[in-house]
């Protein structure tokens, strides 16, 4: 499979958002087409639906049966969906959900099967999606299963700043009950290998922030740094991990310092990805470390608000296509220094020297 192209499985996300819009936009270009083979997972009618209601000409598509028949130079879809499923633009609907989850669950089994690389997911609505075949909080905690994955962790990437979290999507007043050493020093683990393998880091640097305000002030403010995260770097630092803190989250992102670390670690979803958005939200990725497989999102959500308008912007769900190639290209290079030890210089050339 190395001399052909990257197949990109593509998910058409919730149709009644602006999924569709972004990936269109990130495909208008021919030449995209040279660099990778896309896959989109979703309806032949509901891209026609989506491509009349946003005036785009001159875009076709390749109906295949499953990414095996993808042709390069084409963009390919799977139809996922019969020809009766009704597109609301706007409106979350049970009907909007299931096409999501139909979307995701063919390119997951394709997946599966070696037909596509590696998947970008557009977004989905955690309400309509919500089901007795897809009960997880989101598209990282279900891949996670499909895929046996116990260790993974929600990383967001862009060009100036990379940040994982502990506890995802759950609210806020159990995150310090979920919260634990063995979880903390999990998820280091899981960050730290992410960015040697998926990033080719040599020794990556990664700050920990504490939960509690001025990372608790030595115990003024919570213990949990005391009982809880700290032990969990000590830990992590015994096996070699370059983890650093805890760092009070306000002090570490107004500041210069942030710039010194290769990621940080956040303990709760808003920590780590209020600043993260406020920071670089266009060039933002949603990565998931610690899977077999390569997948990535936008930083952004369904934006029913300005579905059909044509004032999406496709600039993170770009970045999250090229991402996921670049991360699959740099797991085959580590596959196969891996293989032959005498081509780590290679690997050292990629790093440029970190």
């Amino acid at each position: 499979m190395s001399s052909e192209k990257i197949k990109v499985a593509i998910t058409q996300g919730d149709i009644n958002g602006i999924g569709y819009e972004v990936i269109f936009k990130t495909l208008a270009d021919p030449k995209t087409l040279e660099f990778f083979t896309p896959v989109i997972y979703g309806s032949s009618k509901v891209a026609a639906y989506h491509r009349k209601a946003l005036n785009i000409s001159n875009f076709s598509l390749n109906s295949v049966k499953s990414g095996e028949e993808a042709m390069p130079k084409r963009v390919n879809i799977v139809n996922c969906l019969d020809d009766n499923v009704r597109v609301e633009l706007g409106k979350p609907t049970q009907t909007s959900g299931m096409a999501a989850f139909e979307a995701l669950k063919n390119a997951v089994e394709d997946l599966k099967n070696g037909f596509v690389d590696v998947l970008v997911t557009a977004p989905i609505n955690k309400n309509t999606i919500y089901s007795d075949q897809f009960s997880f909080p989101g598209h990282t905690e279900y891949l996670a299963e499909q895929f046996k994955a116990s260790s993974h962790i929600m990383l967001m990437v862009s060009p100036k700043l990379k940040v994982g979290v502990v506890t995802g999507h759950i609210p806020l007043k159990d995150v310090a009950n979920s919260l634990s050493p063995e979880r903390i020093l999990d998820k280091i683990r899981v960050l730290d290998h992410t960015l040697r393998t998926d990033f080719t880091i040599r020794k990556p640097r990664i700050a920990v922030l504490g939960l509690n305000p001025h990372a608790g002030d030595n115990g003024l403010i919570g213990d949990e740094e005391i009982n809880t995260i700290i032990p969990a770097i000590e830990m992590a630092r015994q096996e070699g991990i370059m983890a650093l803190g805890p760092y009070p989250a306000d002090g570490l992102f107004g500041s210069e310092q942030v710039g010194n670390f290769d990621a940080v670690l956040a303990m709760y979803h808003d920590q780590g990805l209020a600043p993260f958005k406020s920071i670089d939200f266009a060039e933002g990725v949603n990565f998931t470390g610690g899977l077999p497989i390569v997948r990535t999102s936008p930083d952004h959500g369904t934006a029913f608000e300005i579905a059909g308008e044509n004032k999406a912007d496709a600039s993170s769900f770009r970045e999250a296509v090229y991402l996921a190639i670049d991360v699959y290209k740099r797991r085959k290079m580590h596959q196969e220094i891996s293989a032959n030890p005498l081509k780590k210089a290679d690997i050292r050339d990629l790093e440029g020297g970190n």
